[in-house]
């Protein structure tokens, strides 16, 4: 007999394991594919900060277990595999996945997204021996190195900080004139003694034959030396399932209204994945949880939300 669910949550982030909290929380029957790990980008954060209930901030790895444990309470499923098609239309709606086929009356697509690639040379033959994504997996393995980190965001800044507690030398590459992410954190980088910044600045090459050994800058007439290069130039919404079945807007993200709800009846989004979504963690838990309201809503037959 094919499953069913009230709603199925694609995606494991914080702005699905919220969705999936606040689902279950209202009794709705809620199952989360979570994909092949637990926890989306977050876990590859040292510290999320001015998220309400950690003053000192937390850990990514730490909130998103503690966001999965309390869904669980509530009384949401997990499955460890990724949403890979859908079709039919609500409330019957056939999702397909590794393991066999579901139903569901709604679904809240939360899938996040994945870090952009620079696209230049060395950078996909380098790839776990000295390009990374994560400074928190990473850092403690380049202690006392020069390492860079490429872009001039909030992620580009929060992992230079974490890498600065490790490394000797941290040089941010960035390819504007000004950095782009949260004020708290511009002060913190420009400040740091371990942490350079060169401005309007562009990677044409990640060096190196079986690791890291420095990057290439347009224009330069030197390399630059380092035994890592982290990368944060932006993300890339997961969203190729849904291609032909949903609306997405350029940036192939999910366009909602204010109530999380796309152009599909039945079918809502939260999180990376949404357009307009700002990328912080707080403001995915909360989007989360509008959308886990708003299918509830729909659920009970109220058409206006």
């Amino acid at each position: 007999m094919r499953r069913s669910y009230d709603v199925v949550v694609a995606g494991s982030g914080i702005a699905g394991l919220s969705a999936a909290l606040a689902a279950a929380r209202l009794g709705l029957k809620t199952l989360v594919l979570a994909g092949d790990v637990l926890g989306g980008n977050l876990l590859a954060i040292e510290k999320v900060e001015g998220y309400p209930g950690f003053p000192e901030g937390v850990a990514g790895y730490d909130l998103c277990p503690i966001a999965q444990a309390m869904a669980a309470e509530a009384g949401a499923d997990f499955e460890t595999m990724p949403l890979a098609r859908v079709e039919g239309e609500a409330p019957r709606l056939a999702l397909f996945a590794a393991e066999g086929q579901l139903e569901a009356r709604s679904l809240i697509v939360a899938t996040g997204a994945s870090p952009k690639a620079l696209g230049v040379p060395g950078e996909e033959r380098l790839k776990g021996r000295g390009v990374s994504h994560c400074a928190s997996c990473d850092g403690p393995l380049l202690r006392d190195a020069v390492v860079a980190v490429v872009g001039g965001g909030d992620s580009a800044m929060q992992e230079s900080l974490t890498l600065a507690a490790f490394a000797s030398r941290v040089i941010v590459l960035c390819r504007s004139d000004t950095l782009a992410g949260q004020a708290s954190y511009r002060e913190r980088v420009l400040a740091h003694p371990k942490i350079e910044v060169r401005f309007n600045v562009e990677v044409e090459e990640i060096l190196g034959t079986s690791s890291v050994t420095g990057v290439r800058l347009h224009g330069a007439a030197q390399p630059v030396d380092a035994r890592a290069v982290f990368t944060y130039i932006g993300l890339e919404p997961n969203t190729a399932f849904l291609a032909g079945r949903l609306a997405l807007d350029a940036a192939r993200r999910i366009p909602t209204d204010a109530t999380m709800a796309t152009r599909s009846e039945g079918i809502f989004a939260a999180g990376l994945a949404r357009a307009g979504s700002p990328g912080r963690a707080i403001a995915s838990a909360g989007e989360g949880a509008v959308a886990a309201a708003t299918a509830h809503s729909y659920l009970r037959g109220d058409k206006e939300t």
